[in-house]
C-alpha cells in the first residue's frame, strides 16, 4: 500500500501510543482456511451486496466446538456446516458460531449467507451524484489493514493464506477485476457474471474486487498478460502512466531472484480511492488521480514510483507475507527502498541518491514534529497507525544500509534468500536477519538493535581542521542526540568511511579511512601527506543520521564543487550558506548555474532563500533566467517568495504571464505571488488577490495543480478578508474534488490574523464539512482545524474524532487538537514580539547587504588602485 504515521516522550516528541493503545497479537489458530469462495450479487445503484461466502477450513486440533469471525456491519441470514444450520451470534463486530458437532482434523466448509447496504468501509461504491454529475460509477474494495470484515466474514488478519474465488453477478456494461485468473464469463442478459480464480496462497486483505466501465489497455511482458484499467477516454493517459511496468517486471524479477508468480499482473485506476495503491495479489488498485496527460508527465515520476512501489509488493508482501501488522515493514520499506532502486536502474546513480534523501527526510521530519518510535512495535490502537513514515521511508532507508554493509553482491544474494526460503508463507523480522545471516555469515542483529527495534537515530556534528606543521588532519565528531551525562543508551556504534580527497589535475585521489564511533564526543588525528582539499563524511552517505558540517570555507567550497556524491556537494552547500556572508552567496549563486546535477542546484536554492542578504535574490533571480529544468524553476519560484523584494514580486509576475512548461512550477509562481503580499510588499495585496483570482478562472488543467497554487497563495494572505472571499467558494460541493481538498486546507492557513466575524464564517463553513463522510475531506478539514489558533476549532476536532469510523483520521484529530491547544495557549505579548522580531530582521538584513555592497566596492577599490602600482 502507499500513502500520498515506543519510546517514551523524549526531546519534546509526542509519543506514539495514544490513549486506549496495547498490545496486538495474531488471534489463536483454530484451523488453516484452505480455501475461501465468495458468490455475490451486487446492485451499484442501490449500493447493495448480497452474497454467499464459503470457507473451508483444516482443524488445527480436533474437538473445537466454536469458531468466532471478523465480519463488521454484516447482516448474516444462516450459517451451514455440511448442509446443517449452525447456531450464531452475530454483535455486528464478530460472528460466534456454535456448531452442532466439534470438528474432528478433517476439512469442512462454512457457508454463511449474508448482505450488506451502504457500507462504511472495505467496500466502496462510487456514484455521480448533484455536485458531481459525471463521476463514473464504480466499486472497488480496500482490504488493508483489516477492512476485508466489512465486505465479507473472514478470518482476517495476515497470518491467514488461503487461495481465493470471486463471482460476481452485476449489471451490465460494467465489468469486474479482481485476483488471479478469469475462469468464466457468463451473459444473463441485462446483467453478467465474472468468475475470478487465484490458485496461489494469500491473506484476506489482498482479495479484491473493482466494477466500473473501463477501458482496457492490453500489454505483456513475455507470455504475461499485463492489462491496465482506465475510465474511456483516458487510455493514452494510462498508458503513458503505467506503460513501463513490463520492463519493471524484468527488474524486479532480477532484484529479487524469483519470477512473477502470478498468471497476470491487471493494474486499475479507480475514482475516490482512499490510498495511492494497493498491492492487492495481481491487481493492484490505483488512484485515478496518478494518470499523467502529456504536460504532467513532464516532470511528475511520482505515478512511475507507485506503480514500480505496487509491483515491488507482488514479492514483498503478496509473494512474502508479514505474519502480523508489526513487521509491515519488511514489505513496505522493500517497496519503497523498490522505488529507489528502479530510479537507479531507470535514471542514474544521481537520482537515486536524492530520491533515498527525500524518502530520509520525510522519517526526519516526522521523527522530529510528530513522534518517535521502534519500526518494529505491537502496541497501537489500531494496525493502520503503523503506517508511517518510520515504516515506509525509513524502513527503506535500513535496507539501504544493509545493501551498504554488506556489499551489492552479498546483498541481493540475502535478498534472494529470503525470497526464495519465504515465499508463499508468512514472515516475522528474525526471518529476515535469518535469511541474511544464512546466505553472507553476518550477523547484523547490531544494525536491527539500533535502527529497528528502537527508535531514533545519529545526529552527528563533524568539525576538521588542518595541521600544517605537523602534517595532521584533525576530526571532532559528536553525537548530538546524546546528552553530555546520558548513560550511552541514546548512542549509536557505527563504523562510518571518512574519505580524505585530494585534487591532482582533473581527477580525485581518496583515501578512506573507517572510523567506529560509538562515544558522544571522539577526537581523530590523521597523518596525511598533504592538506586534503575536502573531507567526506560517510562516504557515499550510506547511513540515516543528520550531519552538520564544521569546516573551513575553502574546503566546503572545493567538496560542493567536487565531491562525486551529490548528497556530499548538498550538504557542503547547507554549511556554506549558514557562513550566511556574501562571499557564500556570490558562490552558491555561481553553483546555482554551474551544477551539473538538477537535484543539487534544487538545494541551493532553497539556501540561497535563507540567507538575509539582497544579493541572494539578486542571483536567484540570475539562476531563474539560465536554468530550463523544471523541477529547478520549480525551486527558484519558491525560493525567490521568500525574499520579499519588488524585484522578486516582478520575476514572479513574469513567470506567469508567460506561463511555465511545468504545472507545478506556474503552480509554485501562484503559490509565490500570495507570499509575496505581506510584509514590505503589502500594498499590492489587491493587485495580488486580483492575479490569483484571474487564474482560479482561466487556469483549470490536470489534477487543478495551478489552480491549487492559487489557493496557497491567497492563503498566504492571513489578514486579509478579500482572500477568505476568494477561497470560500472553491470548498463548496461540485468544485473538483483537488481543488476542493486544497481550498479546505487553505481556510486554516488564511484564517491566522482574521478578524473574529471572518473567523467565524470560516469555522462554520469547516464544521459543516466535517459532518461529510469521505476519507480525504475529513483529512482536508483536520488538517484545517490543526492550523488553527481558536479553542472553537477543538470542539470540532473532537466531534470529528468521535464520529469518524477511520483510525487515521482519529488520530490526526486528537493530534491536530494539541497543536490547537499549544497555539492557542500564547498570548499576545508573544505575537508582538514576534512581530517586532521580524522587522527587526528585515532591518538587518537591509543593514547587511548595504555593509556586503560596500565591502564589495572598497575591495575592488583598493586592487584597482594596487594594479595602477604595479
Amino acid at each position: 500500500m502507499s500513502f500520498l504515521t515506543f519510546d517514551t516522550e523524549s526531546n519534546q516528541r509526542k509519543s506514539f501510543e495514544l490513549p486506549g493503545a496495547k498490545p496486538h497479537y495474531n488471534p489463536d489458530r483454530p484451523g488453516q482456511v484452505n480455501h475461501i469462495f465468495l458468490d455475490l450479487k451486487i446492485n451499484l445503484e442501490e449500493r447493495h451486496l448480497q452474497g454467499v461466502c464459503r470457507l473451508t477450513l483444516t482443524p488445527v486440533r480436533p474437538g473445537i466446538r466454536q469458531l468466532v469471525l471478523d465480519a463488521v456491519d454484516l447482516k448474516i441470514a444462516w450459517v451451514l456446516v455440511k448442509g446443517v444450520s449452525q447456531h450464531f451470534d452475530h454483535d455486528g463486530d464478530r460472528l460466534t458460531i456454535d456448531l452442532l458437532q466439534p470438528l474432528t482434523v478433517e476439512p469442512v466448509t462454512l457457508e454463511i449467507q449474508y448482505e450488506l447496504k451502504n457500507p462504511r468501509r472495505g467496500i466502496y461504491f462510487i456514484q455521480p451524484d448533484r455536485h458531481y454529475p459525471d463521476k463514473p460509477v464504480q466499486v472497488w474494495t480496500q482490504g488493508e489493514d483489516e477492512d476485508s470484515r466489512y465486505w465479507f466474514p473472514c478470518f482476517d488478519y495476515p497470518g491467514q493464506l488461503a487461495t481465493s474465488e470471486i463471482r460476481v453477478q452485476v449489471a451490465k456494461p460494467y465489468r469486474v477485476i479482481s485476483n488471479g485468473s478469469l475462469i468464466e464469463q457468463k451473459d444473463l442478459g441485462n446483467e453478467q457474471v465474472f468468475h475470478w480464480s487465484q490458485s496461489q496462497i494469500h491473506p484476506t486483505y489482498l482479495m479484491t474486487l473493482a466494477i466500473g466501465d473501463f477501458a482496457e489497455i492490453a500489454d505483456h511482458y513475455g507470455d504475461l498478460p499485463v492489462r491496465y484499467y482506465v475510465e474511456k477516454g483516458r487510455e493514452e493517459d494510462g498508458q503513458r502512466s503505467m506503460g513501463k511496468t513490463p520492463r519493471m517486471i524484468e527488474f524486479f524479477h532480477q532484484t529479487f531472484g524469483y519470477p512473477y508468480a502470478y498468471p497476470n499482473y491487471d493494474q486499475v485506476c479507480v475514482a475516490d480511492f482512499i490510498f495511492g495503491g494497493m498491492e492487492n495479489t495481481s491487481t493492484t488498485l490505483l488512484m485515478d488521480r496518478c494518470l499523467l496527460d502529456e504536460r504532467a508527465a513532464l516532470d511528475n515520476r511520482n505515478t512511475e514510483s507507485l506503480v514500480a512501489h505496487e509491483l515491488a509488493h507482488q514479492w514483498f508482501g503478496d509473494l512474502v507475507v508479514i505474519k502480523h501488522w508489526s513487521h509491515a515493514w519488511i514489505k513496505e520499506g522493500m517497496a519503497s527502498y523498490a522505488e529507489v532502486l528502479w530510479t537507479d536502474h531507470e535514471y542514474g546513480q544521481d537520482e537515486a541518491a536524492y530520491y533515498l534523501l527525500g524518502e530520509a527526510r520525510n522519517y526526519l521530519a516526522e521523527d522530529s514534529s510528530r513522534y518517535r518510535r521502534p519500526i518494529v512495535t505491537h502496541v497501537y490502537r489500531e494496525a493502520i497507525e503503523l503506517y508511517d513514515r518510520h515504516l515506509y521511508e525509513k524502513g527503506a532507508c535500513v535496507y539501504h544500509m544493509i545493501r551498504a554493509v554488506l556489499g551489492d553482491e552479498l546483498f541481493f544474494k540475502a535478498v534472494h534468500t529470503f525470497v526464495n526460503d519465504h515465499a508463499h508463507s508468512t514472515v516475522e523480522t528474525i526471518d529476515l536477519l535469518r535469511a541474511i545471516e544464512k546466505a553472507t555469515g553476518f550477523n547484523l542483529l547490531w544494525l536491527f538493535d539500533q535502527y529497528v527495534f528502537r527508535g531514533g537515530h545519529p545526529e552527528f556534528e563533524v568539525s576538521y581542521s588542518w595541521d600544517n606543521d605537523n602534517k595532521l588532519a584533525k576530526l571532532t565528531i559528536t553525537q548530538t542526540q546524546a546528552k553530555a551525562d546520558s548513560d550511552h543508551k541514546d548512542l549509536f556504534n557505527l563504523k562510518i568511511p571518512v574519505a580524505f580527497n585530494f585534487l591532482e589535475a582533473e581527477k580525485i585521489t581518496t583515501q578512506v579511512i573507517p572510523l567506529q564511533l560509538k562515544e558522544r564526543e571522539q577526537v581523530f588525528y590523521f597523518p596525511l601527506h598533504r592538506k586534503p582539499d575536502f573531507v567526506s563524511f560517510d562516504q557515499g552517505n550510506n547511513f540515516l543520521k543528520t550531519v552538520e558540517l564544521a569546516y573551513p570555507l575553502a574546503e566546503l567550497k572545493a567538496q560542493c564543487t567536487h565531491d562525486p556524491d551529490p548528497i556530499s556537494r548538498i550538504q557542503a552547500a547547507i554549511a556554506i550558506a549558514k557562513q550566511g556572508d556574501l562571499e557564500a552567496v556570490e558562490f552558491l549563486g555561481e553553483r546555482l548555474q554551474k551544477e551539473s546535477f538538477w537535484g543539487v542546484r534544487v538545494e541551493i536554492a532553497e539556501q540561497l532563500a535563507g540567507i538575509n542578504l539582497d544579493q541572494a535574490g539578486t542571483l536567484l533571480i540570475q539562476g531563474l533566467a539560465k536554468n530550463d529544468h523544471p523541477k529547478v524553476r520549480r525551486a527558484i519560484i519558491a525560493s525567490l517568495a521568500k525574499i520579499k523584494t519588488s524585484a522578486s514580486y516582478e520575476a514572479i509576475k513574469k513567470c506567469l504571464a508567460q506561463g511555465e512548461a511545468s504545472y507545478y512550477a506556474e503552480s509554485a509562481a501562484a503559490t509565490a505571488l500570495g507570499s509575496l503580499g505581506t510584509g514590505l510588499l503589502k500594498d499590492n495585496e489587491g493587485e495580488i488577490i486580483k492575479q490569483l483570482s484571474e487564474i482560479l478562472q482561466t487556469r483549470s488543467g490536470w489534477n487543478e495543480v495551478v489552480r491549487c497554487g492559487a489557493i496557497a497563495g491567497l492563503s498566504k494572505l492571513t489578514t486579509s478578508p478579500a482572500a477568505v472571499d476568494a477561497i470560500l467558494p472553491y470548498t463548496e460541493n461540485g468544485t473538483p474534488q483537488p481543488l476542493r481538498l486544497a481550498s479546505i486546507r487553505a481556510l486554516g492557513a488564511v484564517s491566522v490574523g482574521q478578524s473574529p466575524e471572518k473567523l467565524t464564517e470560516i469555522l462554520e463553513q469547516l464544521k459543516a464539512i466535517a459532518q461529510e463522510e469521505f476519507f480525504l475531506t475529513q483529512v482536508s478539514v483536520t488538517s484545517a482545524l490543526g492550523q488553527m489558533e481558536t479553542p472553537k476549532a477543538v470542539s470540532i476536532l473532537q466531534n470529528l474524532a468521535n464520529q469518524t469510523p477511520d483510525g487515521r483520521v482519529r488520530r490526526m484529530a486528537e493530534e491536530a487538537v494539541k497543536k490547537v491547544q499549544g497555539k492557542i495557549g500564547s498570548d499576545e505579548k508573544i505575537k508582538n514580539l514576534q512581530t517586532n522580531l521580524e522587522k527587526l530582521q528585515q532591518e538587518n538584513q537591509d543593514l547587511q547587504s548595504r555593509l556586503a555592497k560596500l565591502e564589495t566596492q572598497f575591495a575592488q577599490t583598493s586592487s584597482s588602485k594596487e594594479n595602477q602600482q604595479n
